[in-house]
């Protein structure tokens, strides 16, 4: 099976003194009902600590999970900064979601703003990708970013989903994880996304 490292979000809990990684099980749902074997990352790593990590475990592909604004977690934001680039050396299919494609955008230098009418609802998209999606953000992307393409966006405009003009790299500003049953055409999407983890595992020059 395909290994996937994901990102975690942070959780802090005070009263106990302590800083916790945490990672959906739903999202571990989704994508072994995709056929992939889930990694989550630590975000305690950093430096070589993260690339021998990186090294010991291959993954073949990359999920960036939601949860946490961009900024609040320096430790996380440095962690996914440091596994797309990763990615990029090594041209892994890269899936971002929510706050992970906030991170692709953050990443290729695009900037956030507030939205209203994003959390807890749910959206129908047009473009390229035509569905009925669930939507938990406060924040978009204010422009694409510099090398993607908008595949996506919502009722009043927003951007919904991004795709890179080169790299294999996707972001989806929904859960698919949050749904009752897992949309058949998320599953397929990442299928393909992530399929291509079989056929591109050479190094950039």
């Amino acid at each position: 099976m395909t290994l996937v490292a994901v990102s975690q979000r942070v959780d802090l809990h005070p009263e106990r003194g302590e800083t916790r990684d945490a990672l959906d099980q739903r999202l571990v749902g989704f994508l072994l009902a995709a056929g992939f074997t889930p990694v989550p990352v630590p975000n305690g790593l950093v430096g070589a600590s993260l690339d021998h990590w990186l090294a010991a475990i291959a993954p073949q592909a990359l999920v960036l999970s939601g949860g946490n604004d961009i900024g609040q977690c320096p430790a996380r934001d440095h962690t996914e900064a440091c596994l797309l680039d990763h990615a990029r050396a090594r041209n892994l299919p890269v899936l971002g979601i929510c706050r992970g494609m906030q991170m692709l955008g953050h990443w290729s230098g695009s900037e956030l703003k507030a939205v209203s009418g994003h959390v807890r609802t749910q959206h129908r998209l047009s473009g390229r990708i035509v569905a009925d999606v669930n939507s938990y953000h406060s924040q978009s992307l204010a422009g694409c970013p510099q090398g993607f393409e908008v595949l996506a966006r919502s009722e009043d405009g927003e951007i919904e989903a991004i795709r890179h003009l080169f790299l294999p790299w996707e972001g989806w500003m929904w859960h698919p994880e949050r749904e009752a049953q897992f949309a058949s055409h998320d599953v397929q999407r990442i299928k393909l996304l992530f399929g291509e983890a079989d056929t591109i595992q050479q190094p950039l020059g």
